[in-house]
């Protein structure tokens, strides 16, 4: 495959797993500030990291680092969040994925980013060893 086509492959790929999870703040999952736990905040991003990452790439991957998590602002019980998590880089065995928060209040029609960071993955194969994901693709 050339290299402009394999460009183009790979950026239809990132365009198709933009990965957007919406979820509800509810009382079960905050801290004793009535907010949103950070572990599960973190939870949830490397989640939806790895959903867009799996749809990149159709490979199996497991995490290898969360990067530079910033918390910029607290996340009130009884509020609605989105996720949106998008690969940022592809190397020959890893994908970074980059994942923002997003805040907005039930009864107001109001959003912003409250939390971003990263997650990379390294794609294995059948040998638990890393292989590279761009091998197998096709458009």
């Amino acid at each position: 495959m050339s290299t402009e086509n394999q460009d183009a492959l790979i950026a239809k790929r990132m365009q198709h797993a933009i990965t957007r999870v919406t979820k509800t703040v509810f009382p079960g999952r905050t801290n004793h500030h009535n907010t949103l736990f950070g572990g599960e905040a973190l939870a949830w991003m490397d989640e939806a990291a790895f959903i867009a990452a799996t749809r990149f790439c159709r490979k199996p991957l497991v995490t290898v680092s969360s990067d530079r998590v910033d918390f910029k602002e607290a996340i009130p019980a009884g509020t609605l969040i989105e996720l949106v998590a998008k690969v940022d880089h592809v190397g020959r065995t890893s994908i970074r994925v980059h994942v923002d928060i997003f805040l907005e209040h039930m009864y107001q029609d109001d959003q912003h980013k409250a939390i971003s960071g990263s997650f990379t993955f390294v794609a294995l194969g059948p040998d638990r060893k890393p292989v590279p994901v761009l091998s197998g693709l096709t458009e």
